[in-house]
Protein backbone atom coordinates (compact mmCIF):
# COMPACT_ATOMS: atom_id res chain seq x y z
CA UNK A 1 0.00 0.00 0.00
CA UNK A 2 2.81 2.38 0.94
CA UNK A 3 4.70 1.56 -2.28
CA UNK A 4 1.62 2.34 -4.40
CA UNK A 5 1.15 5.66 -2.59
CA UNK A 6 4.82 6.56 -3.12
CA UNK A 7 4.62 5.69 -6.82
CA UNK A 8 1.46 7.78 -7.28
CA UNK A 9 3.09 10.70 -5.48
CA UNK A 10 6.19 10.44 -7.67
CA UNK A 11 4.13 10.40 -10.89
CA UNK A 12 2.07 13.34 -9.68
CA UNK A 13 5.26 15.27 -8.94
CA UNK A 14 6.58 14.66 -12.45
CA UNK A 15 3.28 15.75 -13.98
CA UNK A 16 3.27 18.96 -11.92
CA UNK A 17 6.87 19.68 -12.89
CA UNK A 18 6.29 19.06 -16.60
CA UNK A 19 3.14 21.12 -16.46
CA UNK A 20 5.22 24.04 -15.21
CA UNK A 21 7.69 23.85 -18.06
CA UNK A 22 7.40 26.26 -20.95
CA UNK A 23 6.02 24.75 -24.18
CA UNK A 24 9.22 25.67 -26.04
CA UNK A 25 11.29 23.68 -23.53
CA UNK A 26 9.09 20.63 -23.99
CA UNK A 27 9.39 20.99 -27.77
CA UNK A 28 13.18 21.23 -27.56
CA UNK A 29 13.34 18.13 -25.35
CA UNK A 30 11.16 16.20 -27.79
CA UNK A 31 13.26 17.35 -30.77
CA UNK A 32 16.48 16.41 -29.00
CA UNK A 33 15.23 12.92 -28.21
CA UNK A 34 13.98 12.41 -31.76
CA UNK A 35 17.28 13.58 -33.25
CA UNK A 36 19.21 11.29 -30.90
CA UNK A 37 17.15 8.28 -31.95
CA UNK A 38 17.60 9.20 -35.63
CA UNK A 39 21.38 9.51 -35.26
CA UNK A 40 21.60 6.05 -33.68
CA UNK A 41 19.52 4.57 -36.52
CA UNK A 42 21.64 6.22 -39.22
CA UNK A 43 24.90 5.18 -37.54
CA UNK A 44 23.72 1.60 -37.19
CA UNK A 45 22.67 1.43 -40.85
CA UNK A 46 26.03 2.85 -41.96
CA UNK A 47 28.02 0.41 -39.83
CA UNK A 48 25.99 -2.49 -41.28
CA UNK A 49 26.63 -1.27 -44.84
CA UNK A 50 22.91 -0.87 -45.53
CA UNK A 51 23.28 2.65 -46.93
CA UNK A 52 26.34 2.16 -49.15
CA UNK A 53 24.46 1.62 -52.42
CA UNK A 54 22.24 4.62 -51.82
CA UNK A 55 25.18 6.80 -50.76
CA UNK A 56 27.24 6.00 -53.83
CA UNK A 57 24.28 6.54 -56.16
CA UNK A 58 23.63 10.02 -54.76
CA UNK A 59 27.31 11.00 -54.98
CA UNK A 60 27.43 9.88 -58.64
CA UNK A 61 24.26 11.85 -59.38
CA UNK A 62 26.16 15.01 -58.44
CA UNK A 63 28.66 14.51 -61.30
CA UNK A 64 28.59 14.67 -65.09
CA UNK A 65 27.80 11.25 -66.59
CA UNK A 66 30.68 11.43 -69.07
CA UNK A 67 33.20 12.97 -66.64
CA UNK A 68 32.88 12.09 -62.89
CA UNK A 69 35.46 14.76 -62.08
CA UNK A 70 33.06 17.57 -63.05
CA UNK A 71 30.00 18.43 -60.86
CA UNK A 72 26.60 18.90 -62.45
CA UNK A 73 25.38 22.43 -63.04
CA UNK A 74 26.87 25.63 -64.42
CA UNK A 75 30.29 26.99 -63.51
CA UNK A 76 28.88 29.52 -61.05
CA UNK A 77 27.19 26.71 -59.08
CA UNK A 78 30.51 24.89 -58.73
CA UNK A 79 32.11 28.06 -57.42
CA UNK A 80 29.18 28.61 -55.04
CA UNK A 81 29.62 25.07 -53.72
CA UNK A 82 33.25 25.75 -52.84
CA UNK A 83 32.28 29.04 -51.21
CA UNK A 84 29.55 27.36 -49.16
CA UNK A 85 31.80 24.55 -47.94
CA UNK A 86 34.34 27.12 -46.73
CA UNK A 87 31.76 28.41 -44.24
CA UNK A 88 32.06 25.06 -42.43
CA UNK A 89 35.85 25.15 -42.31
CA UNK A 90 37.61 25.53 -38.98
CA UNK A 91 39.09 28.91 -39.89
CA UNK A 92 35.77 30.57 -40.69
CA UNK A 93 34.05 28.94 -37.72
CA UNK A 94 36.68 30.32 -35.35
CA UNK A 95 36.26 33.72 -37.01
CA UNK A 96 32.47 33.71 -36.45
CA UNK A 97 32.90 32.55 -32.86
CA UNK A 98 35.34 35.40 -32.22
CA UNK A 99 32.98 37.95 -33.80
CA UNK A 100 30.04 36.83 -31.66
CA UNK A 101 32.25 36.68 -28.55
CA UNK A 102 33.31 40.27 -29.19
CA UNK A 103 29.69 41.32 -29.62
CA UNK A 104 28.67 39.67 -26.34
CA UNK A 105 31.60 41.26 -24.52
CA UNK A 106 30.73 44.75 -25.78
CA UNK A 107 27.07 44.10 -24.96
CA UNK A 108 27.98 43.34 -21.35
CA UNK A 109 27.00 39.66 -21.46
CA UNK A 110 30.33 38.36 -20.22
CA UNK A 111 29.04 35.16 -18.62
CA UNK A 112 27.04 34.31 -21.73
CA UNK A 113 30.19 34.83 -23.77
CA UNK A 114 32.10 32.33 -21.61
CA UNK A 115 29.23 29.86 -21.95
CA UNK A 116 29.19 30.29 -25.74
CA UNK A 117 32.93 29.70 -26.03
CA UNK A 118 32.69 26.58 -23.85
CA UNK A 119 29.71 25.21 -25.80
CA UNK A 120 31.37 25.76 -29.18
CA UNK A 121 34.76 24.42 -28.12
CA UNK A 122 33.36 21.26 -26.55
CA UNK A 123 31.26 20.68 -29.68
CA UNK A 124 34.40 20.77 -31.82
CA UNK A 125 36.03 18.16 -29.59
CA UNK A 126 32.91 15.97 -29.77
CA UNK A 127 33.02 16.04 -33.58
CA UNK A 128 36.63 14.84 -33.64
CA UNK A 129 35.80 12.09 -31.15
CA UNK A 130 32.89 10.79 -33.22
CA UNK A 131 34.94 10.77 -36.43
CA UNK A 132 37.68 8.76 -34.71
CA UNK A 133 35.09 6.38 -33.25
CA UNK A 134 33.44 5.49 -36.59
CA UNK A 135 36.46 5.90 -38.93
CA UNK A 136 34.42 5.53 -42.14
CA UNK A 137 36.48 5.86 -45.36
CA UNK A 138 35.79 8.82 -47.63
CA UNK A 139 33.83 8.31 -50.87
CA UNK A 140 35.98 6.73 -53.55
CA UNK A 141 33.52 6.67 -56.46
CA UNK A 142 34.30 10.22 -57.66
CA UNK A 143 37.32 12.54 -57.42
CA UNK A 144 37.32 14.84 -54.39
CA UNK A 145 37.00 18.54 -55.13
CA UNK A 146 38.07 19.61 -51.64
CA UNK A 147 41.08 18.67 -49.53
CA UNK A 148 40.28 16.19 -46.71
CA UNK A 149 42.33 14.97 -43.76
CA UNK A 150 39.96 13.01 -41.50
CA UNK A 151 37.48 10.15 -41.80
CA UNK A 152 34.02 10.50 -43.31
CA UNK A 153 31.35 9.78 -40.66
CA UNK A 154 29.87 12.00 -39.43
CA UNK A 155 30.63 14.95 -41.68
CA UNK A 156 32.80 17.32 -39.67
CA UNK A 157 31.80 20.37 -41.70
CA UNK A 158 28.10 19.53 -41.29
CA UNK A 159 28.33 18.81 -37.59
CA UNK A 160 30.61 21.74 -36.76
CA UNK A 161 28.48 24.18 -38.74
CA UNK A 162 25.42 22.92 -36.84
CA UNK A 163 27.28 23.06 -33.52
CA UNK A 164 28.64 26.55 -34.09
CA UNK A 165 25.95 28.29 -36.14
CA UNK A 166 22.96 26.77 -34.33
CA UNK A 167 24.59 27.28 -30.94
CA UNK A 168 25.49 30.87 -31.76
CA UNK A 169 22.06 31.46 -33.25
CA UNK A 170 20.22 29.99 -30.27
CA UNK A 171 22.33 31.87 -27.73
CA UNK A 172 21.96 35.15 -29.61
CA UNK A 173 18.24 34.47 -29.89
CA UNK A 174 18.09 33.81 -26.15
CA UNK A 175 19.48 37.30 -25.63
CA UNK A 176 17.21 38.95 -28.22
CA UNK A 177 14.14 40.80 -27.06
CA UNK A 178 11.80 40.59 -30.05
CA UNK A 179 10.34 37.29 -31.22
CA UNK A 180 10.82 38.23 -34.88
CA UNK A 181 14.54 38.72 -34.22
CA UNK A 182 14.76 35.31 -32.56
CA UNK A 183 13.14 33.65 -35.59
CA UNK A 184 15.45 35.52 -37.94
CA UNK A 185 18.62 34.43 -36.10
CA UNK A 186 17.60 30.77 -35.95
CA UNK A 187 16.54 30.77 -39.62
CA UNK A 188 19.87 32.21 -40.78
CA UNK A 189 21.81 29.72 -38.64
CA UNK A 190 19.79 26.78 -40.02
CA UNK A 191 20.20 27.97 -43.63
CA UNK A 192 23.99 28.23 -43.28
CA UNK A 193 24.11 24.76 -41.74
CA UNK A 194 22.09 23.26 -44.62
CA UNK A 195 24.23 24.98 -47.26
CA UNK A 196 27.48 23.69 -45.78
CA UNK A 197 26.28 20.10 -45.54
CA UNK A 198 24.85 20.01 -49.05
CA UNK A 199 28.09 21.38 -50.48
CA UNK A 200 30.06 18.49 -48.97
CA UNK A 201 28.10 15.93 -51.00
CA UNK A 202 28.30 18.15 -54.08
CA UNK A 203 32.10 18.25 -53.81
CA UNK A 204 32.25 14.46 -53.46
CA UNK A 205 33.99 14.38 -50.07
CA UNK A 206 31.05 13.00 -48.09
CA UNK A 207 28.18 10.56 -48.48
CA UNK A 208 24.69 11.97 -47.80
CA UNK A 209 24.39 9.83 -44.65
CA UNK A 210 27.61 11.42 -43.35
CA UNK A 211 26.02 14.83 -43.74
CA UNK A 212 22.71 13.75 -42.23
CA UNK A 213 24.49 12.31 -39.20
CA UNK A 214 26.53 15.50 -38.85
CA UNK A 215 23.39 17.63 -38.93
CA UNK A 216 21.71 15.43 -36.33
CA UNK A 217 24.67 15.35 -33.96
CA UNK A 218 25.26 19.10 -34.27
CA UNK A 219 21.58 19.86 -33.74
CA UNK A 220 21.49 17.71 -30.61
CA UNK A 221 24.49 19.54 -29.19
CA UNK A 222 23.07 22.97 -30.02
CA UNK A 223 19.71 22.12 -28.43
CA UNK A 224 21.37 20.78 -25.28
CA UNK A 225 23.39 23.99 -25.06
CA UNK A 226 20.22 26.03 -25.48
CA UNK A 227 18.50 24.10 -22.69
CA UNK A 228 21.46 24.60 -20.37
CA UNK A 229 21.65 28.31 -21.21
CA UNK A 230 17.91 28.65 -20.59
CA UNK A 231 18.25 26.93 -17.21
CA UNK A 232 21.20 29.13 -16.24
CA UNK A 233 19.29 32.23 -17.25
CA UNK A 234 16.36 31.23 -15.07
CA UNK A 235 18.80 30.84 -12.16
CA UNK A 236 20.38 34.21 -12.89
CA UNK A 237 23.81 32.72 -13.65
CA UNK A 238 23.97 34.09 -17.21
CA UNK A 239 22.49 37.30 -18.55
CA UNK A 240 18.89 37.44 -19.74
CA UNK A 241 17.54 39.57 -22.55
CA UNK A 242 16.00 42.91 -21.80
CA UNK A 243 12.30 42.87 -22.79
CA UNK A 244 11.38 44.94 -25.81
CA UNK A 245 8.90 47.66 -24.67
CA UNK A 246 7.38 47.77 -28.18
CA UNK A 247 6.65 44.01 -28.17
CA UNK A 248 3.78 43.11 -25.78
CA UNK A 249 4.50 39.37 -26.19
CA UNK A 250 8.09 39.89 -25.08
CA UNK A 251 7.07 41.98 -22.07
CA UNK A 252 4.43 39.45 -21.04
CA UNK A 253 6.87 36.54 -21.36
CA UNK A 254 9.41 38.41 -19.22
CA UNK A 255 6.78 39.07 -16.55
CA UNK A 256 5.82 35.39 -16.45
CA UNK A 257 9.48 34.37 -16.21
CA UNK A 258 10.04 36.78 -13.32
CA UNK A 259 7.03 35.42 -11.45
CA UNK A 260 8.22 31.86 -12.00
CA UNK A 261 11.66 32.63 -10.57
CA UNK A 262 10.15 33.87 -7.31
CA UNK A 263 8.05 30.74 -6.69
Amino acid sequence: MWERTAAVSAVAGVVRKVGGWEPIVLLVLLTTGTAGWAFIEVADAVLEGETQTFDERVVRMMRQADDPGVPVGPQWLQEAGRDATALGGLGWLIFFIAVVAGYMWLDGRHRMMVFMLSASGSGLLLSLLLKRLFSRPRPGVVPHLSHVMTSSFPSGHSMLSAVVYLTLGSLLAAGAGRRSLKVYLITVAAAMTLLVGTSRVYLGVHYPTDVLAGWLAGTIWALLCWLLAHWLQRRGQVEQAEPDPDDPDSAAADAVSSQGSTI
